[in-house]
């Protein structure tokens, strides 16, 4: 057997998504950097004009006053800062998207190889809240969180140098300030969150999944009149996400007074050594509004810094939740050196194939042995936990035998690269779905590039032409999970999907699976007229009218019989 290829994981990270764009980043952190010095400087540029003016005003100096020079400094920081905060704005929501498309793009791209044999165990609602809500929270992480708190890092170093320019000791006061405001008040906000956010992101897929299911399954429940119970079942989950976003609103509530308090103590302490510096004669009445303007700027800036330590902290949860899907090893691996498939239809065979699945004692399947020649039509049967589909599953190599060997014209298929061998066999699964769509749509999933003549020829070979006519021809929608179908006309649709691949091998499994008699033998008939020379496995439990396989086997204890 070939040696396999190592995991390329690393190299398809989270952190790989956010580095692509790490222009727009940086220039979006810069635009907002910008945004918040412009801000800042107004404030404390408008303080000290304002005072200076009042106080030439008072001594009847108005001649003597500059008044030119601070007003067209206003007004250029103004029109800088509604610039900026603009093409921050355009420049963010861009990058924004980017990364929001690139999430998803990534999940599915490092989740799909999982499906279906990793993701067995994974609940569907489970999967769409991470989807929805753990990207939605990761995707964010740029305007919530790592674009504010690198700003403010930028703008508060800022704000430090400018005092110490003006009046050192309200620099040393100010770097006191920022340390306690800034870092400390947010530290003891989020201090122990972890655990609180990881449980509110669990309540929060709880609550998705149970309303996913309880929406998917309300017919079901309709019938077992069981949906006013799982009524009160995403009641009751949506109780306990509400009580955790209450916790949270608290401890970001507790974080605000904390804040107000520190940033009243401090601007009370700024103003009095502004004031000692103006009554020694350090600094002129204009600076020492100035420096306590400044303070306030920043007090507002830093405000907000709670917030996005809180978004950051929600960021590196929900991104954990992906990695945690996408980070598992696949069911298999590609070859280092894959073999060509061959291109003659050869004889497929399973050679004293053993397989349990993983964790798990039991040995489902014990030295199977099997062939399927070419042209050949076989069908396997057995009670329901045999292994029935677990045999398709290995054939698909969703996963690997523990033992023995599936080989294909001799060669082992691990040799394959998994697209090529996949391109030798056209799958109907058990429950095969309908997609929201046209009739044409549905088809061209089996064939994309197959021209309208042949989609009516597959049509017509599983004797749905007329239905597609009377319906509207290949444009026609056939609705969510086709609702405009019925239950055979469903199975027809997925088997000319099928048909359409031109695989040398069709496997079918449970074709058909909730059908009546006379439309599941009316429907195998049409698919064995329909085959051609193509090769048949099917894994089904049902009785089969005469002339549909060449042989039938039974899986019982492992083994074919």
């Amino acid at each position: 057997m070939s040696t396999q290829r190592p995991s390329h994981a690393a190299a398809d990270s989270l952190r790989s998504v956010f580095t692509r764009h790490r222009g727009r980043l940086l220039l979006t952190v810069l635009l907002l950097w910008t945004t918040m010095l412009a801000g800042t400087a107004l404030l404390g540029l408008s303080g000290g004009f304002l005072t200076a003016a009042a106080l030439a005003g008072a001594a009847g100096l108005g001649s003597g006053f500059n008044f030119f020079s601070p007003s067209a400094g206003i007004r250029g920081l103004t029109m800088a800062r509604i610039a900026s905060r603009y093409f921050e704005k355009l420049v963010g929501h861009d990058v924004t998207l980017r990364i929001a498309r690139d999430l998803r793009v990534w999940f599915f791209r490092r989740a799909l190889p999982l499906a279906p044999a990793r993701l067995a165990g994974v609940r569907t609602g489970e999967l769409l809240a991470r989807l929805m809500s753990d990207i939605g929270e990761v995707d964010g992480l740029l305007v919530r969180a790592i674009g504010p708190l690198l700003a403010l890092g930028g703008i508060s170093l800022v704000g430090v140098i400018a005092a110490g320019i003006i009046y050192p000791p309200a620099a040393a006061l100010l770097g006191v300030l920022a340390l306690v405001i800034g870092a400390g008040v947010p530290w003891l906000t989020v201090r122990g969150a972890g655990d609180q956010e990881r449980d509110r992101a669990l309540h929060r897929a709880q609550l998705r999944a149970q309303s996913f299911e309880g929406l998917e399954g309300a017919a079901d429940l309709t019938a077992l009149q069981a949906r006013e119970h799982w009524n009160l079942r995403v009641l009751v989950a949506a109780k306990q996400l509400k009580s955790r976003d209450r916790r949270r609103r608290w401890r970001l509530i507790g974080g605000n007074a904390l804040h107000g308090v520190c940033a009243a103590v401090g601007l009370v302490a700024m103003l009095w050594l502004a004031l000692h510096g103006f009554e020694t004669g350090a600094i002129d009445a204009a600076l020492a509004a100035g420096l306590v303007f400044l303070t306030v700027a920043l007090f507002e800036l830093w405000a907000g810094i709670g917030l996005a330590w809180q978004s950051w902290l929600s960021g590196r949860v929900s991104a954990g939740r992906l990695e945690q899907i996408v980070a598992q090893a696949p069911g298999v691996v590609e070859p280092l050196d894959p073999v060509a498939v061959p291109a003659e239809a050869p004889t497929l065979s399973f050679e004293r194939v053993v397989f349990r699945w993983p964790g798990q004692a039991r040995v489902l399947l014990d030295g199977v042995q099997l062939q399927l020649h070419p042209g050949e039509r076989i069908a396997i049967g057995g009670d329901s936990g045999s292994g029935k589909t677990t045999l398709s599953s290995l054939l698909l190599r969703l996963w690997d035998p523990e033992a023995g060997h599936v080989r294909y014209g001799g060669i082992d298929i691990r040799q394959f690269r998994q697209e090529d061998w996949h391109r030798q066999i056209a799958w109907l699964p058990q429950n095969a779905p309908v997609f929201a769509g046209s009739i044409a749509d549905n088809l061209r999933l089996g064939d994309p590039q197959a021209s309208d003549a042949r989609l009516w020829q597959v049509l017509a070979d599983v004797r749905l032409q007329g239905w597609a006519e009377q319906l509207g021809g290949l444009e026609a929608w056939v609705g969510e999970n086709g609702a405009t179908m019925s239950a055979g006309q469903a199975r027809r649709l997925a088997l000319a999907r099928a048909l359409l691949r031109e695989s040398p091998i069709l496997l079918l499994d449970e074709p058909t699976e909730g059908l009546d008699v006379d439309t599941a033998h009316a429907l195998l008939h049409d698919l064995v007229a329909a085959l051609g020379s193509r090769s048949l496995m099917m894994i089904t439990h049902d009785v089969l009218p005469e002339g549909i396989v060449h042989r039938s086997y039974r899986l019982s204890a492992g083994q074919l019989a």
